[in-house]
């Protein structure tokens, strides 16, 4: 009898201890799965994980195909993908990025990169970071092709990303869910429809701290689950901020954003909203007079109403921090100062933040590039010696006491972020 006893508690000592290892693993996974795609990521799309843990490929030429192509680099997943090379990649078709895929812009030598000439699709995959780079389309693509296309895709996060020169949309977003759009510029869209962004039925939709300029219409065009919060929409044409306008519910939660009109501007800054556009408004601003200062007035709820919306009284798709929900005119000088690919601007987004900067007074809607001043060239650079090829150049990695000789970019060093993560956060920046 004793000894059937002394079994029983054996066995429940190991039932205990097993229960205790399960609850060691889910916690563990509970935290992995609450990482920060990098600090200062927000929104719905903060937990991307990108291809953390994964490998490490270099952009190495400026080339459309081929070994050491941004097309070869992002055609596989689980890779961080590094750039050895700043300049302009002309594209001859359409790009499609992998899942797990980490493309750390902010690495790129000189000016940084452009993508250029055609579409770079995220669609179908999942768990992509983007950061500092440049999505340009052109007037050759196909008619109606976007730049950027996130369509049935999850758990994405584009950050300091300039999208310009879409032929139908920059944007085009559709039966996603979980994705951020934070300190990008999506502007400049060209003919046949000059829009910015079209975002159909999209789920848990972040975009922060964005400009949105010298686009007709569809800045964007909210047939979606969405916030969308200190932004900034400059010289639309026909329409500013549309909403969805059709048989289906939409959620819009409208927050501290700054309208502005430009020489363009002879249409509505809101527009084509339906009883179906459930819209939670607070604290955005609207300038209308063109005259060179920011002195706009508060957006009222008849502004809503006459767009034909239905109003509700509290948010409704909340995820960003609500203390890194900044007033709309501090919003409108930290997307001044920071939207787009800001560690190194170039012409073209200089060019439209010098819009920007007049208040009303300059922008345009052009029908084409080539109108806009085309696209010129990107001063490289030499990339830093990384003798291991693990992302981290020598230089950073004796710095940091550890063995430039050996790789050890998936090493977990500081708040569940590898090595790699660590040197490219540095480089990238945090917004406050």
């Amino acid at each position: 009898m004793s000894e059937i006893k002394s079994e029983n508690k054996k066995n429940i000592m190991k039932t205990a201890f097993a229960c205790f290892v399960l609850l060691l693993i889910l916690a563990a996974g509970s935290i992995n799965a609450q990482q920060l795609a990098f600090p200062g990521a927000e929104g719905f799309g903060k937990y991307a994980k990108g291809g953390r843990g994964g490998s490490v490929y270099h952009v190495t030429n400026l080339e459309d195909s081929g070994a050491g192509s941004f097309r070869d680099a992002v055609s596989q997943p689980n890779r961080t993908v590094v750039f050895d090379v700043g300049g302009v990649i002309r594209t001859k078709s359409g790009i499609k990025v992998a899942s797990s895929i980490t493309i750390a812009g902010q690495t790129a030598p000189g000016e940084g990169i452009v993508i250029y000439g055609n579409s770079v699709s995220f669609s179908g995959s999942d768990n992509v970071i983007v950061r500092h780079i440049r999505l340009r389309g052109s007037i050759n693509m196909p008619r109606g092709a976007c730049v950027l296309v996130a369509d049935d895709a999850h758990d994405m996060i584009f950050d300091h990303v300039s999208v310009q020169w879409g032929r139908w949309d920059d944007l085009h977003i559709r039966n996603s869910k979980n994705i951020t759009l934070q300190y990008c510029i999506i502007g400049e869209s060209i003919d046949p429809q000059r829009f910015g962004a079209l975002l159909e039925r999209p789920e848990r939709l972040s975009i922060h701290h964005c400009l949105w300029i010298d686009n007709q219409s569809r800045n964007p065009k909210a047939k979606a689950l969405i916030e969308f919060v200190n932004n900034v929409i400059y010289n639309w044409g026909s329409n500013g901020l549309v909403g969805g306008h059709s048989s289906a519910d939409h959620r819009q939660d409208i927050i501290n954003n700054y309208f502005i009109a430009g020489p363009d501007s002879k249409g509505k800054f809101i527009g084509m909203f339906a009883a179906t556009d459930h819209v939670y408004h607070k604290g955005n601003m609207v300038d209308l007079n063109q005259d060179g200062a920011l002195n706009g007035r508060t957006v009222v709820d008849s502004d809503f109403v006459h767009a034909k919306a239905t109003l509700v009284s509290a948010p409704q798709n909340p995820a960003i921090s609500p203390d890194k929900i900044d007033d709309a005119e501090t919003a409108y000088q930290k997307v001044l100062a920071g939207a787009g690919a800001s560690i190194h601007r170039d012409a073209v987004d200089t060019r439209l933040i010098s819009y920007l900067k007049s208040l009303g007074k300059e922008g345009r809607i052009f029908h084409n590039e080539a109108e806009a001043g085309g696209q010129g060239e990107i001063k490289g650079g030499k990339s830093e010696k990384d003798t291991d090829r693990d992302g981290m150049p020598d230089k950073w990695e004796k710095k940091q006491k550890t063995d430039p000789g050996k790789a050890d970019n998936n090493t977990k060093v500081e708040n569940g972020y590898t090595r790699l993560e660590i040197y490219l956060n540095e480089l990238g920046g945090v917004d406050k």
